[in-house]
């Protein structure tokens, strides 16, 4: 049982070795039976990530095949698509499979098509490979845009996740909520049915959600302003002077709700002039990060902010592999004076609010 784990077992620890615990180690602040009970606590989410993902790549590789077979008339040629001359990686990676199976006696026709791994199937939604999607490949992915690069790019991500979580590396950096949804939106590209099937019995989030060591990384601020310019060009802005907590991140709290974008912070800068006259001169700097400020000062300035010295932080944007996107908005559902979530400032973990539904939770 859980309960009756020795965490502090050295030979154990020493076993594991120390370069592999180090980021644990580290995340605990140096205590060796915190960082055990986080290596655990990875291990067992990415056994629950690599369930779900499982279950996605035999969806993946039967709805290409499918349409593979009809597309190169396999029932009335009586010649399995694989074994026809399309070109030398697929007859490269097919004949590697194949003798494998040969010396087991397996040499059959499914047991081919299970062989092929998980990078032969998304390999077939590259670029070489335009005109078999036109012809039926688009056909496995229903629910997509109809355009090969979005599932490519989608597929490459579910790719290179999985190679991470079979190489055993950390996970304590890898935004897993993401990457689960990513799974599961490549999976109803396929099949509706199919992605809610995923989404059921899924226990990544729940395993993901019992993270034993959390750091307050973010803080929550109050928002009714700062949202609107965030969304304008990407930065936070408040008074002059301050303080916070060291921090990785800003998340935003407007209109009785943490939105859904937590970006990171890519710079911070205090007590800058925000006139036009500091925004032209630092229009024309060398410096990348003043260029950025000075487009925040017209931005704001667009918005109504007026002058004075403010504290700037600049921030990612969607789409950044830093930057963090919640699945929806965390309503806080406290009513009456002095009820808000936050009216300046509160402290929380990227954890927490991945794994929240409303800041209850928090």
């Amino acid at each position: 049982m859980t309960g009756d784990v020795d965490y502090s077992n050295t030979k154990v620890w020493d076993l594991l070795s120390k370069p592999r615990m180090a980021p644990y180690l580290h995340a605990a602040q140096g205590d060796r039976a915190a960082a055990m009970k986080l290596y655990t606590w990875s291990a067992r989410t990415v056994a629950a990530s690599f369930e779900v993902l499982g279950h996605m790549e035999v969806l993946l590789r039967n709805a290409l095949d499918s349409e593979l077979r009809k597309h190169f008339e396999e029932a009335s040629r009586g010649i399995p698509w694989f074994l026809l001359p399309l070109n030398d990686n697929v007859t490269t990676a097919v004949e590697v499979v194949r003798n494998r199976l040969r010396e087991q006696d397996l040499e059959y026709r499914d047991q081919i098509v299970a062989g092929l791994s998980f990078g032969f199937w998304t390999g077939l939604l590259g670029p070489k490979y335009e005109q078999l999607w036109r012809d039926c490949l688009r056909h496995a992915f229903p629910n997509s845009s109809g355009r090969r690069k979005q599932v490519m790019v989608a597929l490459e991500g579910v790719r290179k996740f999985r190679n991470r979580l079979a190489h055993h590396d950390s996970i304590l950096n890898i935004d897993i909520p993401f990457e689960v949804r990513r799974i599961i939106e490549v999976a109803n590209y396929i099949d509706e049915d199919c992605a809610a099937w995923l989404t059921d019995l899924s226990r990544a989030m729940l395993v993901y959600g019992e993270r034993p060591i959390t750091l307050s990384d973010t803080a929550v601020v109050a928002a009714r302003s700062a949202w609107p310019l965030y969304q304008s060009c990407y930065a936070y802005v408040c008074q002059a002077g301050r303080f916070f907590r060291p921090i990785e991140r800003i998340a935003f709290y407007t209109n009785s709700a943490i939105q859904v974008e937590v970006p990171r912070v890519r710079h911070r800068r205090d007590g800058v002039e925000w006139t036009q006259d500091s925004a032209n001169r630092l229009r024309i700097s060398a410096n990348r990060d003043d260029r950025k400020i000075a487009a925040v000062i017209d931005a704001s300035c667009q918005l109504g902010w007026t002058e004075g010295a403010y504290q700037v932080f600049l921030l990612t944007r969607p789409g950044d592999p830093e930057h963090r996107t919640l699945p929806n908005p965390l309503p806080h559902n406290a009513t009456g004076r002095g009820a808000a979530f936050t009216q300046r400032q509160r402290y929380v973990s990227l954890h927490a609010l991945e794994t929240a539904q409303t800041t209850a939770d928090l």
